[in-house]
Formats: C-alpha cells, sequence, structure tokens
C-alpha cells in the first residue's frame, strides 16, 4: 500500500512539473510574411519597358507645324487658317494668311478670303487690309465700299483704317462713289470706327484718326446743308 502511495505521487509531481515546463516556455510559432507595399511591388516592376510605356509621345514643334500650314495656305486650302488660329500664335497666323493672300489674283479670289475670315470671326491683319483697300480702288462701288471699310477696321490698326477713310472720302470728292451720299458715307466712318479695339482708339496713332474723322465730318456735314 506504501509502495503504491509513492509511485502515484512521484508520477503526480512528474505531471506538475512537465505542466509548469510547458505553460512557461515562450512561443516560437513565426507569423506569415507579409507582402510588401505596393510602392516597393511597383519598385521592382519599375523597369526601363515600363518608364517608356508612361512617357508622352513627342508634341510637334510650332514651328514644324507652321510650315505645313503655310504650305497648305500657299495651295489655296483655307481650312490651314482656322488651324492656325488655333494655335494661339499670332506670328504663326499672321504667316499662314499672308500666305494666303499671297494666292489670290484676282478681286473675287481675294474677296473670297475676306469673306472666309470675317465669317468665321478670325482676326484680320494688315496685310489683307491693305490689298483689301488697294482692290477696292479699282473699281468702287457702294456695296465694296462699306466691305473695304469694314475690313479695314477688322484690322485693329488706325492707321491702315485712316488710309481707308482718307481714300474713300477723296474718291467721293471726285465724284467716284456712285451712289454713296455725304450722310451715308458719314455714318460709315463713325459706324466701323468703333469697330476697333477701346486701346487702338486711344493710342497716338488714334489720336490721329479722330483728328482725320473729325476733319471729314465736318466736310461732309457742309456739303449736306448747303
Amino acid at each position: 500500500m506504501v509502495t503504491f502511495l509513492i509511485i502515484s505521487a512521484f508520477f503526480l509531481s512528474l505531471i506538475a512539473i512537465t505542466a509548469i515546463y510547458f505553460w512557461q516556455k515562450p512561443t516560437t510559432e513565426k507569423h506569415p510574411e507579409l507582402p510588401p507595399p505596393p510602392e516597393a511591388m511597383r519598385g521592382l516592376f519599375n523597369d526601363e519597358s515600363t518608364t517608356t510605356m508612361n512617357v508622352a509621345p513627342p508634341v510637334e514643334d510650332l514651328k514644324a507645324q507652321a510650315d505645313k500650314l503655310r504650305e497648305r495656305a500657299a495651295n489655296g486650302d483655307k481650312g490651314a487658317l482656322e488651324d492656325a488660329h488655333q494655335l494661339s500664335d499670332n506670328a504663326t497666323y499672321d504667316e499662314v494668311l499672308n500666305a494666303m493672300v499671297a494666292t489670290a489674283e484676282t478681286p473675287a479670289q481675294l474677296l473670297s478670303i475676306a469673306s472666309h475670315v470675317t465669317r468665321l470671326g478670325l482676326p484680320v491683319n494688315q496685310s489683307l487690309a491693305v490689298k483689301i483697300i488697294e482692290s477696292w480702288q479699282t473699281s468702287p462701288t457702294r456695296v465694296s465700299t462699306a466691305e473695304m471699310l469694314h475690313i479695314a477696321a477688322l484690322s485693329d490698326n488706325a492707321e491702315t483704317f485712316r488710309t481707308a477713310v482718307r481714300l474713300a472720302l477723296q474718291l467721293w470728292r471726285e465724284g467716284k462713289l456712285a451712289g454713296i451720299s455725304a450722310t451715308e458715307l458719314q455714318a460709315l466712318f463713325k459706324g466701323e470706327f468703333w469697330v476697333l479695339s477701346s486701346g487702338t482708339r486711344s493710342s497716338g496713332a488714334g489720336f490721329l484718326l479722330k483728328r482725320t474723322l473729325s476733319s471729314a465730318r465736318r466736310e461732309l456735314e457742309e456739303t449736306t446743308t448747303s
């Protein structure tokens, strides 16, 4: 009996010691490794081919575009004027319009260019306005006089418009503007003057223009009252 009790006590002690040992043993289980953050993963695949795909294709420079537009204009393609205007580069647009004007061999062709420009609301430059004035002088009419003055005003150049006014007044004096009364001519001068921008009207050249218009008004009014 005593021997049985001793053996039982021995096994109970052994079980207790084993339980204490495993309870105190630190946990050594490894957790699964997390994947790298997205930035690190992108870095692994940031090779030359990926970089090349993200680069935008080179844009054709302005000079090359201008050369092509001038060539189109020289071939009579009026659409080149719209494309040139979309570049938002005044110098390029002027060059393209000049090339287009140079293709006009007759007054009708020149007027067609001017009509295209004004219909689409495109800028009128000095070159076009001067050519219209020169063409108008060869065969001035009531309608063409109004068109000429309007084109000259749309150029927004005070000196160009002043030239148009002086020539119109001179031909009227010479009796070469049949069908236009003094009152109508004065109304044309006054109305087209306000087509000019405020900056042009208030410039030094604008001051000379105002003096010319004032002198023309007095002369035309004297004609109507005499």
